[in-house]
């Protein structure tokens, strides 16, 4: 299995913002315990914070995933350039594999292919944040090498 990926275009960026926003909102309130609003007004600024140009925001990559034998879309990803303290890395915000293709090993091909975009731009560091709740990707992101690097905790009292 290979795929290709491939810019997004306008209307996918579009799709994707609204999806994005929709599922990060989600995903605050049932593991980061925020309120639905709360969540709503995080994700707005965030969006806005990381792709202020949408598509045209430096050092930002969108991209929609295309299995190369089948030429069907089966996901997007989205990752940036990033530079603290002097040290470069690809910081990934989101892998999403479309509901049809899961579990069928597309999301370990595309974080592979997300390997190889980082070691074309001479980065040779990975970061990512998964919440505590998505197992499946905690289990992709530890086979494939990766280690946590900080786990933050909660408890409801």
């Amino acid at each position: 299995m290979s795929v290709t990926l491939r810019p997004m275009t306008p209307a996918e960026y579009e799709e994707f913002a609204r999806d994005g926003t929709d599922e990060y909102i989600r995903q605050l309130v049932d593991a980061g315990g925020w309120t639905e609003p709360q969540a709503r007004v995080k994700a707005d600024a965030d969006f806005a914070r990381f792709l202020p140009d949408g598509l045209a925001t430096p050092a930002q990559h969108l991209s929609v995933v295309v299995d190369d034998d089948s030429g069907e879309t089966v996901g997007r990803l989205w990752f940036a350039e990033r530079d603290v303290h002097g040290a470069r890395h690809v910081y990934l915000y989101d892998i999403t594999v479309a509901p049809s293709y899961r579990g069928q090993g597309y999301g370990r091909t595309i974080m592979l292919a997300l390997e190889d975009e980082a070691r074309r731009l001479g980065i040779g560091e990975i970061r990512l944040n998964v919440f505590g709740g998505n197992d499946v990707a905690r289990g992709l992101y530890r086979s494939l090498g990766y280690g946590e690097a900080a786990v933050e905790m909660t408890k409801r009292v």
